[in-house]
């Protein structure tokens, strides 16, 4: 049963991977609205912005319908359970990313490497490498480099979160395991890689407790074990590396956390913990748990949106 949870997973995945951009709603995937027609001035697709040739290293550029000479960007990565690396085109086109069109925010939708692909943290390296073009090709893109948010679901939110907690940090220890956050992917290692802000979609923050709450059990070969070809028990401290809670501190952006309390996926649990963690450390947050809210279904709700909206905007005041 264990493995056959897993199959689930890697198959919904794959379906998500070869749907048409906007649609299809996988187990990590987010809710998408079919067909998204986005109102945009401008778009860039399949950008590269590691300079390597590689699917995987490509980002789709979106810039609001009112033009402007720069504008504030959040950069939204899309769920999967780490394991697609071809997922912008359903990276939540048709709410999140429409909603911080419609309120003037340039939206930077990335791939990012899978498990598959390499193991982390080469996934945050991937991330980290957008943030730094957005500032390195800001002129080219009319990216205001003053204001780079990250935004995520699931998977996603994780590599937000993770952004935002380590923002300036490059590398660290954490128990024994030495971890570089910063990597050397891309053209612009010239520039900063902190953000000034992020939300977080019911990601999985603290990858030691995943049975915090009542939600599926993943088994033998969850996806963070997968992403990091270890078990818990056996190299705890790699774990801990790959937590967003691990390194909350009173430096940390603002940050926003959405999450649903009848989520079966990633537990309720762990968006809470978060923002406990966060208030305690004296950190910028907000948090809203969906009562009804499952993994993505019942999230989207406009006055989340909006909420979403509200506390970017009041962080860019910062």
């Amino acid at each position: 049963m264990k493995k056959l949870l897993l199959s689930v997973i890697m198959a919904s995945v794959g379906m998500t991977m070869s749907a048409q951009p906007g649609g299809g709603f996988g187990v990590f995937g987010g809710f998408q609205r079919p067909q998204v027609k986005l109102e945009t001035s401008q778009e860039w697709k399949d950008v590269n912005y590691a300079g390597d040739a590689q699917a995987y290293h490509t980002c789709d550029i979106y810039l609001p319908k009112q033009e402007k000479a720069s504008y504030p960007v959040v950069i939204h990565i899309y769920g999967s359970a780490w394991f697609s690396n071809n997922g912008k085109g359903n990276a939540d086109l048709g709410t999140i990313v429409k909603a911080l069109l419609d309120a003037g925010f340039a939206v930077v939708c990335p791939n990012h490497r899978s498990s598959m692909d390499a193991k982390w943290p080469a996934q945050i390296h991937d991330i980290r490498a957008v943030i730094r073009f957005v500032r390195g090709e800001a002129e080219k893109y009319k990216f205001d480099p003053s204001f780079v948010a990250t935004s995520g679901f699931s998977s996603g939110g994780h590599l937000s979160s993770v952004a935002a907690t380590t923002s300036g940090v490059k590398q660290t220890k954490v128990g024994t395991v030495d971890i570089d956050l910063e990597g050397n992917v891309g053209c612009h290692l010239d520039q900063e890689s902190y953000v000034n802000a992020a939300c977080d979609w019911s990601g999985p923050v603290d990858l030691t407790a995943m049975d915090c709450g009542d939600a599926m059990k993943m088994g033998d070969n969850s996806p963070e074990d997968v992403l990091l070809n270890s078990k818990l028990s056996q190299e705890p401290d790699k774990y801990l590396s790959l937590s967003a809670t691990n390194y909350v501190s009173k430096k940390c952006p603002p940050i926003i956390i959405f999450h649903g309390e009848k989520d079966n996926v990633v537990p309720c649990c762990q968006g809470k913990k978060f923002f406990e963690l966060l208030k305690a450390a004296g950190v910028k947050t907000e948090a809203t748990f969906i009562p009804e809210g499952g993994h993505g279904m019942g999230m989207y709700a406009e006055e989340n949106l909006q909420k979403m909206v509200n506390f970017l905007k009041e962080a860019m005041k910062k």
